[in-house]
């Protein structure tokens, strides 16, 4: 089985924290008997793992990841945005044109635009943002276009997205889940926190819409007693307020070895268009708590009042952040998000056991489930 893995972010180095999924991904296929090329950003590839990306396109991407990736260019203005989205959306018709396989598995949505007017059978991952962009005019009838007249798979990496989905697109393509796994290493965390001043972290790209209710409503929540720790890179010229520790960006090793183990739990109250955000399944198979505002992205993970609690006011996260200040009612809630990351999770060799599957069905191997 031959696949064409795309996708517009990968980590240039081992502490890189963009992409780190999509390395994570393409390293697990070749123990599932699946024969690999990969169109991403440069960085270091797996054994086992072909280059699709010409040195042109590698250093155009290059300099898309450096402006911050696709999405934030299309926030960036219509000027900036088109012409990304232009020079994108070329590069990958060519790509699919010339390159030999026989699935494509096409990380976001919007990048298997470009297949129009091919035959390959595809399996479509749907992230997040680009789950946010179908709201633009013309993208629905565009991605509809796209999938017609061929065995595709739309794959969101969370299940809220899939009624939408399906009404959207269930005339043109199958719909069902793929979830992303985990490092095996995250299920190995051993967690010692210093009790009475353990911090919360917060691991996120610093924007609006990512940080969200934090600084609102954690204005006076947070001191030196129970810390606030944010971890991620400085996207937005936001200001940040002094009870914050800043550090800034982050990576999975940085945080397997060194805040989890400290940390209280992870928090987020993003407002930003999510899937199912990676650094929370991490922070659950490291048997953190987590507290969370009330999106569906967020509610696919917590299950409230057993892994951590759903929050819709500073009133909802003062009582949150109270309860899991006890030592055992914390411990508990961390076993529990590591259960719940085990058993609808996994690691990274059980999500590409499901990419397989998925290949061989849209290549008519076998039969849908």
């Amino acid at each position: 089985m031959r696949a064409l893995v795309v996708s517009t972010s990968y980590p240039r180095s081992a502490d890189d924290w963009r992409g780190r999924f999509i390395a994570d991904m393409v390293a697990a296929l070749p123990a599932e008997d699946v024969s690999a090329s990969l169109w991403a950003p440069p960085g270091p590839v797996p054994a086992g793992i072909a280059v699709a990306a010409s040195r042109e396109e590698q250093a155009w991407l290059d300099r898309l990841a450096e402006a911050g990736g696709i999405a934030s260019s299309l926030r960036a203005g219509p000027v900036a945005g088109l012409t990304s989205a232009l020079g994108l959306l070329s590069r990958l018709w060519r790509v699919y044109r010339r390159e030999t396989f026989d699935v494509a598995h096409v990380n976001w949505l919007q990048n298997a635009l470009p297949l129009i007017g091919t035959r390959h059978p595809a399996v479509v991952g749907v992230l997040g943002s680009d789950y946010g962009l179908l709201r633009l005019p013309g993208m629905v009838a565009l991605a509809k276009s796209a999938l017609a007249g061929r065995r595709a798979l739309l794959a969101p990496n969370a299940p809220w997205m899939v009624p939408r989905l399906q009404a959207l697109f269930g005339t043109v393509a199958d719909v069902r889940p793929l979830p992303f796994g985990v490092a095996r290493d995250w299920y190995s965390v051993e967690r010692r926190p210093a009790w009475g001043s353990a911090p919360w972290l917060a691991v996120t790209r610093v924007t609006q819409a990512k940080i969200g209710e934090l600084f609102r409503w954690g204005e006076g929540l947070f001191d030196a007693r129970r810390p606030l720790v944010l971890l991620g890179p400085l996207q937005e010229n936001l200001s940040l307020p002094a009870w914050v520790d800043y550090r800034g960006a982050t990576h999975p090793e940085a945080l397997r070895k060194e805040w989890f183990p400290q940390a209280a739990g992870l928090i987020t109250l993003s407002r930003h268009d999510e899937g199912r955000p990676q650094v929370m399944i991490e922070a659950m198979a490291a048997g953190l708590p987590l507290i969370a505002t009330d999106l569906p992205a967020h509610r696919d993970l917590v299950d409230e009042g057993e892994n951590g609690r759903l929050t819709e006011s500073r009133k909802a996260l003062a009582v949150a952040l109270d309860e899991l200040s006890s030592a055992e009612a914390n411990r508990r809630a961390g076993a529990a998000s590591r259960e719940k990351a085990r058993r609808e999770i996994g690691d990274w060799q059980d999500a590409a056991a499901r990419y397989r599957a998925a290949y061989r069905e849209v290549c008519g191997e076998v039969r849908a489930s």
